[in-house]
């Protein structure tokens, strides 16, 4: 089912946030808008935009989501770089979820690039 409001927690309808990024009507302008877009994926169960949208050199071959986990919230700590201009850019975030009946959190310093123009995820450490 997808969801009335995006699930990055920009307060808009998903088919007009992240829902025409991950449908290839819009792209990511800048590292955060790729971050919560990615976000968004796992929360909407798309693994395809999430290998779509990582570095060929790191990206896993495949990825498969853990159906028992549910993403409930985003909160973006920090950025740097990452604009309409920049090359490369960090996001900072935390990514609350619910699995197994325990709230849990991701927090991690994800790194982005440009390539061929485009935002992609790179790796990220635990923050």
């Amino acid at each position: 089912m997808t969801p009335t409001r995006c699930p990055c927690g920009s307060g808009l309808p998903y088919a007009d946030d992240c829902g025409r990024v991950h449908d290839g009507s819009a792209a990511a302008a800048t590292a955060e808008q790729l971050m919560r877009s990615r976000y968004s994926a796992f929360a909407v169960g798309d693994p395809a935009y999430l290998l779509t949208t990582w570095d060929p050199a790191t990206r896993p071959r495949t990825l498969e989501l853990d159906p028992g986990v549910r993403w409930t919230g985003l909160e973006v700590l920090a950025t740097t770089g990452g604009g309409l201009f920049d090359a490369q850019g960090t996001v900072t975030f935390r990514a609350h979820a619910r699995a197994g009946g325990q709230d849990t959190v991701q927090a991690e310093h994800s790194r982005f690039r440009r390539r061929d123009g485009r935002w992609v995820y790179v790796d990220g450490d635990p923050a």
